[in-house]
């Protein structure tokens, strides 16, 4: 009988998300015979009071930085070179901010295992080209690997507390189904894997656009009827933007994690929605409240709002879109907040 091949599993990033992700796999792989043990986690190297991060979390198991006070498994090493953190890997776990995917994938190219596959935990879309591109589409074919997608309402310090959630990981491949369950399954992070990754990936990105809708109503003082309505329509067009590009979109992919559950937690708790009320309520730029609010993390709403009305004006379907162009037009146009709210009345 042939020796079983290790999973030796690398996460690409180390935010708050990536940080939070870490704890559940280092449980994780010293459950199931299949993993190798240790965990290595790139870390962009950063001085934290005076000390390099990646000392601080491979001795204190914290990232004091974007996950205080939540202790990592001691088998979760921090590597601050990429090269050195997923040349053995045959599971890269990538967690990073979309900006960044393309000039890490570079590094990666011709450094990883003959067998290896992602899976991508990045809520955005590709910042290169105004065609749509999927986060998992760009690290398939810059790396020539299988990449699925996990996406779901998973604030990042509410999974780093033990607090019950779902989320959905869309995979085209069945036969890795189970290899992902064992990786991120456990008794408060609920998977559930299904086959539409580009309605699951979709949701992830479009979801932050309609966020930014979310802070526009908090700002201006409407209530959750009010937000109820931008979740309602926005969930409808999200699925009709998936449909532009996929005549066959599962429709109940719109109800998993990945899309219902995951706007209502955006809209309601999200650094989106949060950041568009600041940025009404104060007249700042969303650049500005990025640095002041976030703690070096980024902020994909805006972006992503003028991602999808790039691609809605290529095709000519902006007017089937109002809530999408809206928002992109408050961001980028310099069009009231009251414009969202004018829309609501005349186009829904």
């Amino acid at each position: 009988m042939s020796q079983q091949v290790l999973r030796k599993v690398c996460l690409v990033g180390s935010g708050n998300w990536g940080s939070a992700i870490a704890k559940i796999i280092g449980n994780n792989v010293v459950r199931f015979p299949n993993f190798e043990r240790t965990v290595n986690m790139y870390v962009y190297e950063e001085i934290v009071n005076g000390n390099k991060l990646s000392e601080i979390i491979n001795t204190q198991h914290e990232n004091v930085k974007y996950l205080p006070g939540v202790k990592l498994p001691e088998n979760v090493y921090a590597v601050p070179s990429l090269i050195d953190a997923c040349k053995d890997a045959n599971v890269l776990i990538f967690c990073i901010p979309h900006q960044f995917v393309v000039p890490i994938c570079k590094q990666m190219k011709g450094n990883l295992q003959p067998d290896a596959v992602g899976i991508s935990l990045i809520k955005g879309l590709s910042h290169v080209s105004v065609s749509m591109e999927r986060m998992s589409d760009v690290i398939a074919r810059a790396l020539n690997i299988n990449c699925s997608a996990l996406m779901g309402a998973n604030l990042a310090h509410e999974v780093a507390d033990e607090q019950f959630c779902e989320t959905t990981i869309g995979c085209t491949d069945p036969s890795l189904w189970q290899m992902w369950k064992d990786l991120f399954h456990c008794e408060y992070f609920k998977v559930n894997c299904v086959r539409d990754i580009l309605s699951v990936e979709l949701c992830g990105a479009l979801k932050n656009a309609i966020a930014v809708g979310a802070g526009i109503i908090d700002a201006l003082d409407y209530g959750d009827n009010t937000k109820a309505a931008i979740i309602r329509l926005g969930l409808i067009e999200m699925k009709e933007f998936a449909e532009l590009f996929n005549d066959e979109v599962n429709d109940d992919t719109f109800f998993e994690s990945c899309g219902l559950a995951d706007l209502i937690t955006t809209c309601y708790g999200g650094r989106n929605r949060k950041v568009a009320e600041a940025h009404v309520r104060t007249g700042k730029s969303f650049e500005e409240l990025e640095k002041e609010m976030l703690n070096g993390q980024k902020l994909q709403g805006p972006h992503t709002a003028l991602q999808v009305y790039k691609i809605l004006q290529e095709k000519g379907v902006e007017q089937r879109f109002p809530l999408f162009t809206s928002i992109y037009r408050i961001c980028y146009e310099g069009e009231s907040p009251e414009h969202l709210v004018k829309t609501l009345r005349d186009h829904f």
